[in-house]
């Protein structure tokens, strides 16, 4: 691993290394407004705000939020879905030291709790359809004002006007404010860009907690300093070395509450002095799609589970929508299949290239290269100054030669702080500054990694071990097959073990279990072959797109009374 074969397959402009800057995550915005002035920094609906305008506005909304008596270190939540406001609140609290806490406006009343108590979370800025939720639990934190924010407030002038009363008390938008909170319009109104205080932040000062998804336990807030994001925001700019600076158009359809959005979509962005236009909710695939036409818009990250349903969308695939403008697609959060990523290439005609990465070092550690080979099944190769080793999984110290399989370990800039009051969970993640991922992954001779599958999710069937995804690839390759989960389940005739795979079927294909189970035993040991299969017309996933094999298996035990 010494030699690090990588870095001889890296694109023709991609550096090695890096040198950066000793500055806060904000400076991206400030250095954009200053070359970009008129550019707009977002588009949502239609409208824009300018890189100029949205620097003042982050100051203005940062000197509010002085005034409210945030201070640096201060946790402040950010509770509302791909919008402007999202990112002018998300750099007015960077502004002034304080720590972006993202919370999934997914959330229930009852995880809202829980994350602003274990972050300590004193403000938090709120969509007015999530106010009456964040209100009910209130009482029960340490949240002390809500600031709030109505989705109209940066829709275009004709939209504005059509968002009418109903409208408005349909969605959940017409809201009225309790005592000491505040409209963050109002909170902007009463300041002056030069009334931001003048904060001292350092690359070493905290920028923001992550909260991992939760699908491996208990969600855990990862601290990440400044100097990480700023890291990983380059490594990610410098590995597309082709793209135009300030002429890029990011679609920013994933969540910008999760780091993956966050800084492949909207660091990055602002790094290029691209425009990122806002889509609030991916799952409307039209939306999605007929903003990304409009916008012409030439990078879209994604999860592999929305570039499929562009896929299979019928506009899409009756030729309805122009999408040519496309030129690269970081896609991550979940394996990409190949006749994902090829159909939706044919499609475009840009470049779908796979990458990995996770909380604990936001966001990416590995990716394909742009113009080089994308390998199906990798992830890719470890991004500048980033080192990685696959260790054995009984020592978890020997180094493995490539070709073996074991933990999937890296060290970069980008790796985070540790868990936030989570002494024990940080040493074992951390250890001497490498990061432990708790992935099951191999390196191939070129130094291109492959996700084997995770450490708690290896299936053992009368004492082999079988990878789940290795299963799923299998089966996703049948005609027939639209969607596929594969977990270990108590196995009542054997004990241990059993394999078991939930599948959604294409529209219109029936198919016998026997019959993929067939298929299975023409492409895979016996042993890996699925002894129990059930169809589904869905299968569970996270917000960001992944798997949530752990769900797979609770419903089953359920279904099962175990």
């Amino acid at each position: 691993m010494e030699n690090r074969p990588w870095l001889e397959r890296y694109d023709e402009g991609v550096p090695e290394s890096i040198d950066y800057p000793k500055v806060p995550l904000f400076y991206f915005l400030e250095e954009s407004a200053r070359r970009y002035p008129d550019r707009p920094c977002t588009i949502f609906k239609g409208a824009t705000i300018s890189y100029q305008d949205m620097d003042a506005l982050t100051n203005r909304l940062a000197a509010g939020l002085a005034d409210l008596g945030i201070e640096k270190g201060d946790r402040v939540g950010l509770f509302m879905p791909n919008t402007p406001q999202f990112l002018l609140a998300y750099f007015a609290v960077l502004k002034i030291g304080g720590v972006v806490v993202a919370t999934n406006p997914m959330y229930t009343a009852r995880e809202i709790e829980h994350q602003a108590n274990d972050s300590g979370m004193e403000i938090m800025l709120v969509m007015s359809n999530f106010y009456n939720k964040v209100k009910e639990v209130q009482h029960k934190t340490k949240i002390r004002q809500v600031v709030v924010t109505n989705l109209k407030e940066t829709l275009p002038p004709v939209m504005k006007l059509l968002f009418t009363l109903a409208k408005e008390k349909k969605g959940g938008f017409r809201v009225d404010l309790k005592d000491n909170d505040i409209w963050m319009q109002d909170l902007i109104a009463k300041h002056k860009p030069e009334d931001r205080p003048d904060a001292e932040i350092g690359p070493d000062d905290m920028a923001i907690f992550q909260y991992s998804g939760g699908t491996t336990g208990t969600p855990k807030a990862a601290i990440a300093l400044h100097r990480n994001l700023v890291a990983n925001t380059l490594q990610i700019k410098n590995w597309m070395p082709n793209i135009a600076e300030g002429d890029e158009v990011v679609l920013m359809a994933i969540p910008l509450y999760h780091v993956y959005g966050m800084v492949a979509g909207m660091n990055f962005g602002l790094s290029a002095g691209a425009s990122v236009v806002m889509v609030p909710d991916a799952r409307d695939i039209k939306d999605t799609v007929s903003t990304l036409e409009k916008n012409k818009a030439t990078i879209f990250p994604a999860v592999p589970a929305l570039y499929n349903a562009i896929n299979h969308y019928p506009d899409v695939v009756a030729g309805k929508y122009d999408l040519s403008s496309i030129k690269a697609c970081v896609s991550g959060s979940a394996a990409l299949l190949r006749e994902t990523k090829e159909t939706f290439e044919a499609l475009t005609g840009g470049v779908v290239f796979e990458g990995f990465g996770l909380s604990e070092a936001p966001t990416a550690t590995h990716c394909n290269p742009l113009s080089g080979e994308n390998r199906t099944g990798s992830i890719g190769m470890p991004l500048p100054d980033v080192d990685a080793r696959i260790v054995d999984l009984d020592d978890e110290e020997t180094v493995l030669p490539a070709g073996e399989i074991g933990e999937l370990v890296i060290k970069g800039p980008q790796v985070f702080k540790g868990y936030h009051n989570m002494p024990t969970e940080t040493r074992n993640a951390l250890r001497e500054d490498w990061l432990y991922t708790g992935d099951i992954a191999r390196m191939d001779e070129d130094g291109y990694f492959y996700i084997v599958d995770r450490k708690k999710e290896v299936i053992k069937p009368g004492g082999f071990q079988v990878w789940p995804r290795e299963v799923e690839e299998v089966l996703q390759d049948h005609p027939a097959i639209f969607e596929v989960g594969v977990a270990g389940v108590a196995d009542p005739d054997q004990g241990g073990e059993a394999v078991k795979a939930w599948i959604v079927l294409e529209a219109g294909e029936s198919i016998e279990k026997e019959e993929l189970r067939e298929w299975c035993k023409e492409r895979m040991a016996k042993y890996k072959v699925p002894t129990q299969v059930e169809f589904r017309d869905e299968l569970p996933k996270t917000h960001v797109g992944k798997l949530l094999r752990r769900e797979l298996v609770r419903q089953h035990k359920e279904t099962v009374g175990e």
